[in-house]
């Protein structure tokens, strides 16, 4: 699950001006190409120079520790006592602006199930989850393939399409939109907002304010007349919540499903577009879809990095000294590359005779993890909407060259900007949007 908000709330009291301490002239600036590219190559330079916990700076001089070992991260996450996810315990509040770019993605403390720590994270997972574990997986299907058809229908007869911006990126929300509660035809309104949240240009605060809109409308609306949603649900539990944080876990739930899912079924589309051996273990019928969905995490998961941890005391990990109140980001990509963890899953694999393990870091791990009811509702959408995709358009093909292809700007999430496709054009399913 990555951070759902993108919001740029204001930090916690007492932040002001100041500079930043970084770790000095040995830390890996956490921005430029390499992330991009070749993260990989990149991940390999930083565990040869520093070993599996390496002193990273963020944009403006910020440090931070970015934990690329496999047993490391483990170790962190499965600490939530030590390393909680506790915001307000970060030692740089005072020198963080309010305009700090990367706020979003760190988030400052608010009451929802994402930006709260020990007792008060639980109360919310007892909410949230029973929520969540009661969503039929059959009418999740349901919904992922007449909305996949929709937007297939939407581009099938012209022959070619973005299959980011029209398919990959729409279909998770608008799944998601209607497991809460939302009718139709908010769901497109609520993919741009998304959309625009991701984007994390100027429009970000206003889709901000509408996203809450439509979680506070959508919570008044359920209250007076509940239904078999998430959101009637949610309010159905006996724990005291306000509506404020009812809004809040929503806009988690739908924002933290939104573009992992999205780029989780965009990088299995282009592994199946660009490298052979990947398309012959689809067609070949060597590996169930499942299966290689599954490979796409180890490989080319969609969140690589996750902020974060925060020392809660002095500690020594990975060989550094890590200090009271440092971050520590969650390298999820990099971690699922170490090489000690890869050679055990490969000897597994052939002692087994058949792939599909499911030990990479790909929603985190210990108590902060993504939900396991979330990870099955996101496994079924972005599984079912490529099969849709392979059945109702089976000769797709890239209309660009693989090297013309370009990554998300960004250190911590991985996915495409686009991926533009061509195909033989067929008709509808006569259920356009």
């Amino acid at each position: 699950m990555t951070n759902p908000s993108s919001a740029t709330p204001a930090p916690p009291a007492g932040g002001g001006g100041g500079c930043p301490m970084g770790h000095g002239k040995g830390a890996v600036p956490l921005s430029g190409p390499g992330f991009h590219t070749e993260p990989q190559a990149l991940y390999r330079s930083m565990r040869r120079d520093h070993g599996p916990v390496v002193p990273v700076e963020l944009p403006g001089g910020f440090p931070a520790w970015l934990v690329i070992g496999y047993r490391e991260l483990h170790q962190v996450t499965s600490d939530g006592e030590l390393y909680p996810r506790d915001v307000s315990l970060w030692n740089q509040w005072e020198n963080i602006p309010p305009d700090w770019p990367l706020l979003p993605m760190v988030g400052t403390p608010m009451p929802s199930i994402y930006f709260t720590a020990g007792a008060e994270h639980r109360r919310h997972v007892e909410m949230v989850v029973p929520a969540l574990e009661e969503a039929d997986p059959f009418e999740i299907r349901q919904h992922c393939e007449q909305l996949a058809d929709r937007l297939i229908d939407a581009v099938c007869s012209r022959g070619t399409a973005d299959l980011v911006a029209e398919f990959a990126e729409p279909l998770p929300v608008l799944v998601l939109a209607r497991l809460v509660g939302f009718p139709d035809d908010e769901g497109a309104d609520i993919a741009q907002v998304l959309k625009d949240l991701a984007d994390g240009g100027p429009g970000a605060q206003k889709a901000h304010l509408r996203f809450g809109e439509h979680m506070h409308r959508l919570v008044a609306a359920k209250r007076a007349h509940p239904g078999d949603d998430v959101t009637s649900r949610m309010l159905a539990h006996p724990g005291p919540f306000t509506d404020e944080e009812y809004a809040l876990d929503l806009m988690a739930i739908t924002a933290a499903g939104h573009l992992t899912t999205a780029d989780w079924i965009s990088n299995s589309t282009r592994l199946m577009l660009t490298e052979d051996q990947f398309a012959d273990a689809l067609s070949g019928g060597r590996h169930s879809v499942a299966e290689a969905m599954n490979e796409v995490l180890w490989e080319d998961g969609p969140t690589q990095i996750l902020a974060g941890r925060w020392a809660s005391r002095d500690a020594r990990l990975g060989g550094q000294n890590i200090a009271r109140g440092d971050m520590l980001l969650l390298g999820l990509g990099a971690a699922n590359a170490d090489p000690h963890i890869r050679q055990q899953v490969t000897d597994q694999a052939v002692r087994s005779g058949q792939g599909g393990n499911s030990a990479h870091m790909a929603f985190s791990h210990g108590e902060y993890r993504c939900p396991f009811p979330a990870q099955e509702i996101a496994e079924i959408i972005a599984r079912t909407g490529i099969e849709v995709l392979l059945d109702r358009l089976p000769d797709l093909e890239l209309a660009v060259p693989a090297t013309e292809l370009v990554r998300r700007p960004s250190a911590f999430l991985r996915g495409m900007t686009a991926l533009p496709v061509r195909f033989t054009p067929v008709r509808t399913t006569g259920d356009a949007l």
